[in-house]
């Protein structure tokens, strides 16, 4: 008995802070979603999904795309990574992490000085005698702006995982006849799944919610599911509207909820790799 209350105990400031910091949130935008202005239960907020249909999608796009381009940026350097010396993996970490030590904001600021017309990249490119072009305030440019924020969040994943691979593996397979290509293919990335789901995860749910980077880098141009939200929040557009803000925000939640569990179907948990 008395063993059981310390676990209590000891989990206890745990679970409150999950209440109050998750679970109570989540009831709020739950309770909002279903009720107007005077507090009665309604559905009429769900029916603003439809004219922010197309925000949805363009959000989804810009989200997978830059997860896609982080995978395939993350996956190589990782895996470089994994095979360097203790000192210079520690090295690699502290650069990769390195941004992340400075603002968010100041981190987007900076890319709008280096895209805009009179840019860094604009100056260089005229001054090898080509013309300069445009950047800032496309599409391009938020997913440029999602990529360089959120790949620390892939490459880390995906490095743990490889470095927890015993070397002893790979060279069984190469004692088997396995060229290095049926090594990264049958043993290395059978093996990294789990980091590869959980980087993918890490980068897709902040960047199909995002709504600084598009703001800053579309110049309202490219506009997000997160920045709808925003809007009806704070009335950056003059309107305030608590309840579509919530159900719109409760669609978004249910979306990511339904990828993570897609995700998480193609990792089972195990780390043995495939058969030679």
């Amino acid at each position: 008995m008395a063993k059981g209350l310390g676990k209590k105990l000891i989990t206890a400031p745990y679970t409150v802070w999950m209440m109050i910091f998750v679970i109570v949130p989540i009831a709020l935008v739950i309770y909002y979603a279903f009720t107007d202005s005077g507090g009665a239960f309604t559905f009429s907020n769900l029916s603003y999904i439809r004219d922010y249909s197309r925000t949805f999608l363009i959000s989804i796009e810009l989200a997978v795309i830059s997860t896609v381009i982080c995978l395939l940026l993350a996956y190589p350097l990782a895996y470089s990574m994994s095979k360097m010396s203790a000192f210079k993996q520690q090295t690699m970490i502290m650069l990769v992490m390195l941004p992340m030590w400075m603002n968010f904001l100041i981190r987007t600021y900076a890319w709008m000085t280096i895209l805009e017309g009179n840019g860094l990249i604009n100056r260089a490119v005229r001054a090898i005698g080509f013309e300069g072009f445009h950047m800032i305030n496309t599409n391009g440019a938020v997913t440029l702006g999602m990529v360089y924020n959120f790949l620390p969040y892939m490459i880390l994943p995906i490095y743990t995982v490889l470095t927890k691979i015993d070397k002893s593996t790979v060279e069984a397979a190469q004692d088997l006849g396995a060229n290095r290509f049926n090594v990264f293919k049958r043993v290395l990335l059978p093996m990294s799944i789990p980091g590869v789901i959980s980087g993918i995860t890490m980068v897709f749910v902040p960047a199909v919610s995002t709504f600084v980077i598009s703001k800053l880098l579309g110049g309202g141009k490219t506009f997000l599911i997160g920045d709808v939200i925003e809007n009806y929040f704070l009335g950056n557009t003059g309107t305030i509207n608590y309840n579509v803000g919530a159900a719109l925000s409760l669609v978004l939640m249910i979306l990511i909820l339904v990828s993570m569990t897609v995700m998480n179907k193609f990792d089972n948990g195990e780390t043995a790799g495939g058969v030679i």
